[in-house]
């Protein structure tokens, strides 16, 4: 950043009214992953350890509460988290990043950690939770790595998103 302007444009400097909006729509990205993506990845942690022990006391009413906020909480956040690629895309839009490898690659990391928590860990969490008996020790054990999966996949993005390996706009 030189006088106010980005220097590193590909249509030269930028105004600095441009560069205001890409810090106000980096603040929402970052601030929209906090509120949204953390719960998700709480939540969903937890649910694992909770279903184990709701199908350890099949009659403990709290247990089965417990189950269904965690579940609740990775639905509509999960929904709450689609503003994150959103502003992201605006973000890097403004940057002028798009095409740099280390966006694509959180970009398709975001993608597949969306892919995990819709096919594969919010279905199992419904399914624990609509399966009155029956339930497996196994469903939970598969949930839990799905989980971990998320996870990680989501602390690579962050740590993408941090570093930007290759970047020209600074760190």
């Amino acid at each position: 950043m030189k006088g106010g302007t980005i220097a590193n444009s590909p249509s030269g400097p930028l105004p600095p009214t441009v560069t205001a909006v890409t810090k106000f729509l980096l603040a929402v990205h970052v601030i929209a992953a906090i509120v949204a993506i953390g719960p998700v990845t709480v939540a969903a942690s937890m649910f694992p350890p909770a279903a184990r022990r709701a199908m350890a006391s099949p009659d403990d009413v709290r247990a089965a509460e417990t189950l269904r906020l965690l579940h609740r909480i990775c639905r509509v956040y999960a929904t709450v988290g689609v503003v994150v690629p959103v502003f992201g895309f605006a973000t890097a839009g403004n940057m002028g990043v798009l095409g740099d490898a280390w966006l694509i690659v959180s970009i398709a990391l975001t993608a597949l950690a969306a892919l995990v928590l819709g096919a594969l860990i919010l279905p199992r969490q419904s399914a624990l939770l609509e399966a009155s008996t029956g339930r497996s020790l196994d469903a939970t054990v598969r949930l839990a790595m799905f989980t971990g999966v998320f996870n990680l996949l989501w602390a690579v993005v962050t740590v993408l998103m941090i570093v930007r390996p290759g970047s020209t706009t600074g760190a």
